[in-house]
């Protein structure tokens, strides 16, 4: 019989360097999605999908507390980006803890404030645009994607460093 295993036990998060451990309530890992077209040529009687890149990197997360800092982050201007780290625990009912560990880079697209109410829990939703991702799983780097770069490491490989010599960059 299996059992339970990688169970989400706890997670913090840090923002700009600054930890928020016991004041985070939610955090959304980034959605890996490929681009793709269909691609259908004479001889072929279906399309395939063909990577065209990757759609956009975006991560969600809620703070339990009114910081004037993270406000802050919110600028209209260009080129000013965070990092925020997400750490997760998972345990298995074996006792194996592994950690999760979610580098990211990017520019707060978003803060929602919310509801005030009288006696209610401060609350403030952050919305990310990432320009670089990295996802490591008990030590082992599985994503790390640095859009800039053009740099996408899978399994220790770099899959567009084929595309990176091709253009000289």
């Amino acid at each position: 019989m299996a059992a339970a295993r990688n169970v989400r036990k706890a997670f913090t998060l840090s923002i700009d360097g600054t930890g928020y451990a016991g004041n985070i309530g939610a955090f959304t890992a980034p959605v890996l999605e490929l681009k793709t077209e269909d691609f259908q040529a004479g001889g072929m009687f279906a399309p395939i999908k063909v990577t065209m890149g990757h759609n956009p990197l975006d991560t969600e997360m809620t703070v339990l507390c009114d910081d004037a800092a993270i406000a802050t982050m919110f600028t209209v201007a260009e080129g000013r980006q965070y990092p925020f780290t997400a750490r997760e625990a998972l345990e298995s009912q074996d006792g194996t803890v592994t950690s999760v560990v979610h580098n990211m880079r990017g520019k707060v697209t978003k803060i929602d404030r919310g509801e005030s109410k009288p006696g209610a829990m401060s609350e403030i939703k952050l919305s990310v645009s990432l320009t670089y991702y990295k996802l490591t799983h008990g030590g082992v780097v599985v994503q790390e994607l640095d859009i800039v770069n053009m740099i996408a490491i899978q399994g220790g490989v770099d899959v567009l460093a084929g595309l990176r010599g091709a253009l000289g960059i």
